[in-house]
């Protein structure tokens, strides 16, 4: 039987050796910090190739009315638009605007679904970063309440 030691050492050569071979997830390669640290959207945007923002029904956001927990609030994008490159996820009143990104190629599906931090109340946008670098989107109110009482 292996301590804990033993487990953790030889967990940490696997990941070393998938690091230097390329093969670690593709995800610690794709992370754009210029994005994830704008301070409002229009920049977030941006730095992923989009330009300027223009409404369009053929993006969708999912997400409640109201938030009884701001730590944990579920969103939801979609889009059946052909040529989507990113779909964005923004919550405009955030510290760090940008939520989430996803890459789309036209072998998947493009929606998404996960959990965002909100401070407080705030409209959250659903962007969708066409091939020729349109930025469509769609946005919804998202009331955040401490307690449930309703703020």
């Amino acid at each position: 039987m292996q301590s804990r030691r033993q487990t953790l050492k030889q967990t940490a050569v696997v990941a070393s050796l998938l690091a230097g071979t390329g093969l670690f997830p593709q995800f610690a390669w794709a992370f754009n910090k210029s994005a994830f640290e704008a301070k409002n959207m229009q920049e977030a945007i941006k730095a992923f190739g989009g330009g300027t923002l223009t409404e369009s029904k053929d993006v969708s956001i999912t997400a409640p009315d109201i938030a009884e927990n701001g730590a944990v609030v579920p969103l939801a994008v979609s889009s059946a638009l052909p040529g989507v490159k990113r779909l964005l996820l923004l919550v405009e009143k955030n510290p760090s605007a940008l939520v989430a990104m996803f890459d789309v190629t036209d072998s998947i599906e493009p929606a998404f679904s996960t959990r965002a931090k909100m401070g407080q109340s705030s409209d959250v946008y659903a962007v969708a970063i066409m091939a020729d670098g349109k930025a469509l989107f769609a946005k919804k109110e998202v009331k955040v309440t401490l307690g449930g009482c309703g703020g």
